[in-house]
Parts: structure tokens; sequence; C-alpha cells
């Protein structure tokens, strides 16, 4: 994902210096990056709290501006063209603008949180579903297509950080009474895509796709920090569900090898579920690895911006070699093994095994295609591995 802090970070560096990074993310043979994430406004690292429309009560937005983005956000999504013109962006808000809300302000939300709420007032949601177009709009103006929108960043929670709770049943008649009808009349391009849902406290995201109405009105399901049983459940519910993963574990900025290690069975639990993809958080943080709000976030590049000094995180390996190998056409097919979850992914000519090897010993693997023996490896102490099978032979 793209954020601010990280933008500005990127910023502070060289020219040679930031084409070097983003070549590194978002190269066919560097780490390959593909679908990636960015924040309406301000996220949780943003600078601070802002949105597109400071002017309280500017309901046709005539004063909105992306302006602020244009140093830090802006050109940092750019840049990742240049390395991968073929990059899909999704893009949602972790707030509306304040004046939208019942409590005025975009953070703050645990402190009021029956304020932390979007105005129950058709004249606030057509100005929210006109905020969304309006930003569609201006983003493709600077060159970058915001292909999906996902209504509502963590829908169920209040934070000190920009935040809104959003019920599914508020969400669902928003987009069929507001925002699909203002895409439709402006022509907007983006996919509309409910969520992100959690499973931290309630099973929203069954909830909403229970709905036949408000399904049908949404293009997908944002999904974060959930339980791959409740995919499942979802799918049981509606089959032709399509989902999209929002975001992976931030933990707290220790960027240990350990943290990185576990990434495997994060990926794998989404992929190996019907999820067809996985979009980890900070892209690159500064070197203080803290959100506007005052906490520490783990992140795949660290930038010192005085000494102008670039550190590639553990994490920046495991997601490097996942984006390696796990390429847009793909298809997932089904694999088990006795050392524990695999990940198994084909194209038109080879499978791609995705193993991880915990333990403190070599293991052999002695791997099969249906009845046939294709490859015995041996994976090596504390790996993650991507075995390669040409089965065409």
């Amino acid at each position: 994902a793209f954020n601010e802090i990280g933008g500005e970070a990127l910023m502070s560096l060289s020219e040679e210096q930031q084409n070097d990074i983003m070549k590194n993310l978002f190269d066919k043979n560097g780490a390959n990056f593909t679908v990636c994430r960015t924040a309406i406004g301000a996220s949780d690292f943003g600078i601070d709290a802002f949105s597109y429309s400071e002017v309280p009560n500017d309901f046709k937005m005539k004063k909105f501006s992306i302006e602020r983005e244009k140093t830090s956000v802006i050109p940092y999504i750019q840049m990742a063209y240049k390395y991968n013109p073929d990059m899909e962006l999704f893009a949602s808000p972790w707030s509306p603008p304040g004046w939208m809300k019942v409590s005025g302000l975009m953070d703050r939300g645990e402190e009021f949180p029956e304020k932390n709420v979007l105005k129950d007032n058709p004249k606030i949601y057509k100005a929210y579903a006109l905020y969304f177009s309006k930003y569609v709009e201006a983003y493709a103006k600077e060159g970058i297509s915001v292909d999906k929108i996902v209504i509502q960043n963590e829908q169920d929670i209040s934070t000190k950080y920009p935040s809104c709770h959003m019920p599914p049943k508020q969400m669902g008649e928003f987009v069929i009474d507001y925002l699909r009808p203002q895409f439709e009349k402006d022509n907007t391009p983006a996919e509309i895509w409910a969520g992100s849902f959690r499973t931290a406290k309630r099973l929203d995201g069954l909830e909403f796709v229970s709905n036949k109405e408000w399904r049908g009105a949404v293009d997908g399901i944002g999904v974060q920090y959930m339980n791959s049983r409740q995919v499942e459940n979802m799918k049981t519910v509606f089959p032709d569900i399509k989902f999209l993963h929002t975001e992976g574990n931030c933990f707290g900025g220790k960027n240990s090898v350990d943290q990185a290690f576990s990434r495997f069975n994060e990926v794998a639990s989404y992929i190996n579920h019907g999820v067809p993809n996985f979009c980890y958080w900070n892209m690159i943080l500064n070197e203080d690895s803290s959100s506007g709000w005052d906490w520490k976030q783990n992140s795949l590049i660290k930038i010192d911006r005085q000494n102008k000094t670039v550190t590639y995180n553990p994490d920046f390996a495991a997601m490097a070699l996942f984006g390696k190998f796990m390429r847009t056409g793909m298809k997932r097919i089904a694999s088990a093994s006795w050392y524990g979850d695999t990940m198994t992914l084909a194209d038109d000519k080879n499978v791609y095994l995705f193993v991880k090897n915990d333990s403190d010993n070599v293991k052999t693997f002695d791997i099969w295609l249906k009845d046939t023996q294709a490859k015995v490896v041996d994976i090596p102490a504390h790996t993650i591995s991507v075995v390669e099978v040409n089965y065409k032979k």
C-alpha cells in the first residue's frame, strides 16, 4: 500500500535512490507488485488528519482538492507505473471529511464512538458520493487509474486515528441510493466494493453478503484480519462472491525475521481459501516507523530521511518472493503435505509449490503430481521456498 508517510520519506531521497527502490518493488524482475492500495484522504499512516473537502457544508464539492498529495502520495504512485504500467490500484477512506460526521472530526473516534458515524442525512450522502467521484476523476487527471473503491476501511471500529463506523445496512443503502447512481451519472470507471470487513467483534461481511440487494449493488467484498473460515462462510452464502484482500498484519515496528517468516501462513490462508490477492500494508516508512498517531508498524523498506539511507526489512524478502512467483492469471491448485500448509499455483507450463520449513533441519519433499513422482527436493531449515516443476515434460 502507498501511504503519505512513505511517500514523504521516498521524496526525501535522490532521484537515483527513488528509482532503485521503485524498480525493486514493481519491476517484473523485482518484487513485481501488481495490485496495490492507497488511502482516500488520511489513513492511520498519514502525517495527520486531512480530507479533500475541508470546507464545511461544501455539498457541491466546489473546494474539493487533492493538492496536498501532489508532493507525496501522487508522485509515489506515478513512479510505480514506470516499472509496472499494468499495476491495479484500489482505494479506501479511513474517514469521510469531518464535517460529514456527527462528531465533526475525522479522528478521535475512540473518545466519541457513538458520534463516529456519517450523518444520516440525504444531503451528506449525496455529497459523500460526489466526493468519491471527484476523487477518481482528480486522480485520473494525474495519470492514476483508481480501479476499485472500497467504501470504508475497517467499518466496525472507532479509533484515535481516522475511522468511521458504517454498519452493513448503511453501507448497502448508501451504495444503492447514492454512490452507484453518482458513478453512473459521472461515468466514473472505478468498481465499487463493500468493506473492508474484519471478524474482530462481528460478522459484518457475512451479514452484508446475506442480503441479496446489498451484495447485488457492489462488485465485490474487501476483507482484512479475517479468519479464513469466514471467507468460506461467505462463499457458502454467496458462491459467486469476489474477494479482495485489503491489508495484512502490521505488527509493531520490530521488523523481525520471525515476523517475516510468519507471512507464509498469512498469505497461504487467504490464497488457499479463494482470495486472489494479498495486500501488504506499509511498503515504505521513515526512520521512526511511527504513524501520525504515534505508534509503530512494520514496513518493507525503511528510509532515514536525514542520512539518506535505505534499509530493506525482512518482510521485503518474504513479499518479494511471493511477488516474483505469484503472477496475474495463474490458477491455484489443490495441494497437501505431511509437513504442514502448502500453497500451489500453476501457469500454462509450470507448477509452483510454496513451502515453509520452520524446523532446525533440512526437510526432504517428495513431490507428486497426480500419480507421478515429479521431483525430490531438500528444503533448507528456516526458509520459505518455491519449487518449480514443469508438468509439460
